[in-house]
């Protein structure tokens, strides 16, 4: 995190920083540049230095099209000390762990094309940078971030 509070690491097969995400929760808890970029590593290498239990877990209420609200599964990993955002872990997906790229201090590749999603809640002063070979949604890709990789050769062993 941004104090030095809190240490983590894990494993990624898929380590390209490819996805932005416009959603409203993203944005706003670790998204500054109006979205926010989610990678993924398999949970069970998650290390965490943590000796201070910093910590914290933030599940976001999730407006519906039809007025009703529902508190997402999804647990957003934050550093309490400086806000920093690390990791969002779903249990739906227990497997997984996904690392806010903007948390990892090493060096990521750099990926070939990006994806942008959930375009539809993007606020008007966000312009984004959609070059030659992105790809555009007003919500969810259907191709998964494995797939994605695995599509373009780009799945690390």
């Amino acid at each position: 995190c941004r104090c030095g509070a809190v240490r983590f690491s894990c494993e990624s097969h898929t380590p390209r920083p490819y996805q932005r995400c416009y959603c409203s929760i993203c944005r706003k808890t670790a998204g500054g540049g109006g979205y926010a970029i989610n990678l993924s590593a398999t949970a069970p290498t998650l290390k965490i230095d943590d000796p201070e239990n910093v910590i914290q877990i933030f599940r976001a209420e999730i407006l519906q099209d039809d007025g009703t609200c529902e508190r997402s599964t999804a647990e957003r990993n934050f550093c309490t000390r400086c806000a920093t955002a690390l990791w969002l872990f779903s249990p739906e997906w227990p497997e997984l762990v996904h690392p806010f790229a903007s948390a990892i201090d090493s060096e990521l590749p750099t990926p070939p094309s990006s994806v942008h999603l959930m375009l539809r809640y993007k606020p008007n002063w966000v312009q984004p940078d959609i070059r030659d070979g992105d790809a555009v949604f007003d919500l969810y890709p259907e191709q998964s971030l494995e797939d994605w990789h695995r599509s373009r050769g780009l799945w690390v062993d």
